[in-house]
């Protein structure tokens, strides 16, 4: 089974590959990962070029030195760039840190949950789930003010579902769930923000859809997000945080203390130069394709183009329930595991890879970050078809 795809956005050739051979030298795979994602084909020109030699310095991007003019330039062009795509108000801090995005599970508390501290959580998705089991290291007080772990994190829930106890100093949220495929979004694919005591502030993980939509930042104290998925490449997360919570609670080594990372530019050690490099390639990248509003049309688009074969089959079935669907990471299943597996595996042969589902889900996951093309979606929603009409 083949799909065949026009594009005029790149040059993928996605069925063009040699038998065992996939990808060998005759075009690109559709790339459904749920991360490292694809990036702009015009990203990684430009990458592949200063390599070599970046700017006409004469020396390559991963050759320069951190204190360096010529990385200055690039450092604070990758923070005006973030504030500008994500309209970033000045009274927060942008860092780039090191650590993953999973190193924030500590260090958050680490810097805001005062001694004895409460934090409230709401468990939507596997990664909220590891953050909840974090907290303890700083406090016994902590709380989960809703769990969707019983009915297999099919939804983000409603106001009405959350159920505070104590004030909590914050609460931590988790925006797109990657492994599920829910999101918490309205109608529009707008984010939406449970309510939350007065006096308290969100921490969000944006790791899936941070700058992928509009975001209103006066509703969250800090967010964080590894960049591997809409922003550049593993080994770097994007933190940003409310300059009113720089100040740590306690006495901290240097290198946890955001105020101490703040003042130093992201680099009070040698920070990963490539990595922050490629995140101001992908910035310009959504600056000149009309910001995160376009993104955001396109984006509903793309998962639109999918879950419209979803909703009108009786073959597959979605994980995540209407009202929570994600864009960014789509998830569903066939009426067995063999077929599953054999999707998988055709897809595969159809230049379609990584759509394999996570193993706490099984199923498939379709992964379609900013950078994925529509073409994709179409080559995905044809092949779902066919494969229905294959073996339904």
């Amino acid at each position: 089974m083949t799909v065949s795809v026009a594009s005029g956005q790149s040059s993928f050739a996605p069925n063009q590959f040699a038998a065992g051979m996939p990808g060998a030298g005759l075009g690109r795979l559709y790339n459904f990962c749920a991360g490292p994602s694809m990036l702009p084909e015009e990203v990684l020109r430009q990458a592949q070029d200063e390599v070599w030699n970046v700017r006409n310095s004469g020396i390559g991007i991963m050759e320069l030195s951190h204190r360096g003019k010529l990385f200055d330039e690039i450092l604070h062009e990758t923070e005006a760039t973030a504030r500008k795509v994500g309209n970033i108000p000045a009274n927060f801090k942008v860092l780039f840190l090191t650590g993953g995005a999973t190193s924030q599970n500590f260090q958050v508390p680490a810097n805001v949950l005062p001694d004895h501290g409460v934090a409230a959580f709401l468990t939507t998705g596997y990664w909220s789930e590891r953050t909840w089991e974090e907290i303890g290291v700083y406090t016994d007080r902590a709380y989960e003010a809703f769990s969707g772990k019983k009915e297999g994190y099919k939804h983000c829930p409603t106001d009405s579902e959350i159920r505070y106890a104590d004030k909590p100093v914050y609460v931590h949220m988790c925006t797109n769930n990657t492994l599920y495929g829910t999101q918490w979004r309205n109608a529009d694919g707008s984010i939406r923000t449970p309510r939350i005591p007065d006096g308290s502030f969100l921490v969000a993980d944006m790791c899936s859809d941070i700058f992928s939509r509009p975001v209103d930042w006066n509703e969250f104290g800090i967010v964080y997000a590894g960049a591997q998925k809409n922003v550049g490449i593993a080994g770097i997360s994007v933190v940003v945080v409310r300059e009113d919570l720089l100040k740590p609670v306690r006495k901290l080594p240097r290198m946890l203390d955001y105020s101490v990372l703040a003042r130093d530019e992201s680099r009070h050690n040698t920070p990963p130069v490539f990595p922050i490099y490629m995140c101001n390639l992908v910035f310009n990248w959504i600056l000149k394709q009309g910001g995160t509003a376009e993104l955001l049309k396109r984006n509903s688009e793309k998962a639109q183009i999918v879950y419209d074969v979803l909703d009108q089959s009786k073959f597959y079935k979605a994980h995540a329930r209407a009202d929570s669907r994600s864009l960014m990471n789509l998830t569903f299943h066939t009426p067995s595991a063999k077929l599953d597996d054999l999707f998988c595996e055709e897809a595969f042969k159809a230049g379609m890879d990584q759509i394999k589902g996570h193993r706490n889900t099984g199923g498939m996951r379709a992964s379609m970050y900013n950078a994925f093309p529509r073409e994709g979606a179409v080559a995905l929603a044809q092949f779902m078809r066919e494969f229905e009409k294959k073996h339904g």
